[in-house]
């Protein structure tokens, strides 16, 4: 029996696993995570996982938190230079491939299964239409997938780079506040793990909230400041300016989604990743959410048309890379 090797490499933490072909990829064969920060390398990290696996490996495709061009890659956040013909020779094997890591959450999105996901409309997907992808973690990911050649095929995009574009006068001082700290303002800067602390500091800072005492020790004391403003909007009793943080967020994801259903049609259905949307479920779920998603003038009937979905496996990302390593074999 032969299998593949899969990752999914981030800045704080790599994910491995191998798949047997035979028996499906939906449950690996062996798992393990590994803290990013304590290896020189990505090699290092697959020789030790590999050398407790034991397991002969046909082929293995990674999903790498940066772009990747001509097989190159860097990687967010860690001191890493990745390129995919050094890989295959130094762990010999041949059959390797370095892929974006929505890339990877897009490879994986036509075959995941129906308790990965939570409709937020009940439109139903055209079976070979454009899908995109929007995943807000740390950053803000962006990728597609198109019908070619009799199957779904997954693209990598630098979308969440793109101008920030606001729906409203509130978005608009957001966006001139965004301007003066960072001279751009791209949607990433709002909509992300990142962005989260950009938009409580600006309503902070130009008192649209007054900031509570009790969410302002927790940051003081907080070496991320996203997961609390997050814990503190979806409370029972919701922080007011935490609450308001997480309602911009929804409104812009909403927007930006919409955005991305525009321009490549996607009648095979807009899905949600990353880390925050499963968190905010309740605030994707209401009406304003898909009210914001298909206002788009003269072609919000059209945005009807458009399926949306949440993604609740945590492990997309693996799944996609192990189906891009299936595809080597």
């Amino acid at each position: 029996m032969t299998y593949i090797l899969a990752g999914d490499i981030g800045g704080t933490k790599t994910l491995l696993a191998v798949y047997s072909p035979e028996d499906g990829l939906h449950r690996p064969v062996r798992e393990a995570t590994y803290p990013s920060a304590n290896y020189p390398d990505l090699e290092s990290i697959v020789r030790a996982f590999l050398a407790d696996a034991a397991l002969p490996i046909h082929s293995a495709a990674f999903g790498v938190a940066g772009p990747v061009m001509s097989g190159k890659a860097r990687i967010t956040n860690l001191p890493w230079s990745l390129d995919e013909q050094t890989l295959r020779d130094r762990l010999g094997l041949p059959r390797l491939r370095l892929i974006n890591d929505l890339q990877a959450i897009a490879a994986a999105v036509p075959f995941l299964r129906p308790e990965d996901l939570v409709l937020l409309n009940d439109v139903p997907p055209n079976p070979h239409g454009p899908i995109g992808v929007v995943a807000p973690g740390t950053g803000l990911g962006e990728a597609f997938v198109l019908w070619v050649e009799g199957r779904y095929r997954p693209f990598p995009s630098e979308g969440g780079h793109a101008d920030f574009a606001p729906g409203n006068e509130l978005e608009s001082d957001l966006l001139r506040y965004l301007q003066r700290k960072f001279g751009r303002a791209s949607y990433e800067r709002v909509c992300s793990g990142i962005g989260i602390p950009n938009v409580y500091a600006f309503l902070r800072d130009g008192a649209y909230y007054q900031e509570s005492p009790y969410v302002a020790e927790q940051l003081q004391s907080a070496s991320d400041p996203t997961p609390v403003i997050i814990a503190n909007a979806m409370a029972d009793s919701p922080d007011p300016l935490c609450a308001k943080v997480m309602e911009i967020f929804a409104s812009v994801l909403a927007a930006k989604a919409g955005n991305l259903a525009l321009t490549i049609i996607a009648t095979g259905g807009i899905y949600l990743g990353g880390g925050i949307p499963p968190r905010i479920l309740p605030l994707l779920q209401r009406e304003s959410f898909m009210n914001t998603f298909r206002y788009k003038g003269r072609l919000s009937a059209l945005m009807m048309q458009i399926p949306v979905r949440v993604i609740l496996n945590t492990r997309a990302g693996l799944f996609g890379a192990a189906q891009v390593a299936l595809e080597l074999m």
